[in-house]
């Protein structure tokens, strides 16, 4: 847990120790569904890339003449062992991941409204396998912290930056329901594809309000309703064929909570409709993906019959 002591003296070191340790011990056990991730990766940081690029839109951890073929076949086995692969693109070793998101495309949106993230703290909530933690990297933060509760996605981005040797990237196995632990210990809180799973969505952005630092920013981007009236949409079951999605908001409602969390600043600067141009399967993700989702009689619906999704970008500020 080195990353304790980039952070503030006045967060909960022992609770935060103490899901660390538990956390730890739940996933070093010798069972299937923990090994099917920990063995590629025990494997894969034997690796250690002597190039990497994080500046253009696929992050390239290794050159393709760093390895031998047979070596890179072996990687190329056990990278394949985190699929489905949701995020990306990643070129590793010369190893070409074409993930479910084309998330190049989410960053650039986000790229000319990042503030200066050099020497700061940062917090990527949900980071998945981390992509956009390595685009951060030529930004030069002192740290970025990302939390990430599955396993799968753990491991990911543990195998990946073992490869990268990036020190100033670290994962830990939390939820959005820690950042509270936190409190004004982040420069910048990065909040993309979250809050529409969180049943209390107003007081998750409160939570992060009190772990950014005064004058710090949140970035979320979220699903999202078409339209411009202050709704969200509550569905019954499944949200374009995804549980546990509970609130979906216009860009005008998330605004409206981002203001009765008492952020100043509040800017919606993207909104955009989904499209399969952007989410789809490839051969590093196999199984449904938007076009599924979507209504085949009418592409302005999903397949319950709610309004097709859009993605909403946001930045808001604390003062």
């Amino acid at each position: 847990m080195h990353y304790l002591r980039h952070l503030q003296p006045g967060i909960d070191h022992h609770a935060i120790t103490e899901i660390h340790e538990q956390r730890q011990r739940w996933v070093n056990q010798n069972k299937k569904g923990f090994l099917r991730y920990r063995t590629p990766f025990e494997r894969l940081r034997a690796h250690r890339a002597s190039l990497t690029d994080c500046t253009a839109d696929t992050v390239t951890i290794g050159g393709s003449d760093e390895l031998s073929s047979e070596s890179r076949q072996e990687i190329r086995e056990q990278l394949k062992c985190f699929m489905p692969w949701r995020k990306g693109p990643f070129s590793i070793f010369g190893i070409e991941v074409d993930a479910e998101w084309r998330s190049e495309r989410k960053w650039n949106r986000l790229r000319d409204r990042l503030p200066d993230l050099s020497g700061k703290i940062v917090a990527d909530i949900g980071c998945n396998n981390g992509y956009y933690m390595f685009r951060m990297v030529p930004h030069e933060p002192r740290l970025v912290l990302g939390f990430e509760p599955s396993v799968q996605h753990y491991y990911c981005f543990k195998s990946l930056n073992a490869m990268a040797g990036f020190d100033n990237l670290h994962i830990d196995l939390l939820g959005v329901e820690h950042v509270s632990l936190f409190p004004q210990s982040f420069d910048v809180i990065f909040l993309m594809g979250i809050i529409y799973h969180q049943s209390a969505p107003i007081e998750i952005l409160r939570d992060i309000f009190t772990a950014l630092k005064p004058g710090g920013t949140l970035l979320i981007e979220s699903q999202a309703l078409p339209g411009s009236e202050p709704i969200a949409l509550f569905p019954e079951r499944t949200y374009a064929k995804v549980p546990g999605t509970y609130f979906v908001p216009t860009g005008k409602a998330l605004e409206n909570w981002l203001l009765r969390a008492a952020f100043t600043k509040v800017e919606l600067f993207c909104a955009h409709p989904m499209s399969s141009a952007e989410q789809r399967r490839t051969e590093w993700m196999e199984f449904e993906s938007y076009e599924d989702y979507i209504s085949p009689q009418d592409p302005a619906l999903t397949v319950e019959g709610y309004p097709a999704p859009w993605r909403v970008f946001l930045s808001a500020v604390k003062p």
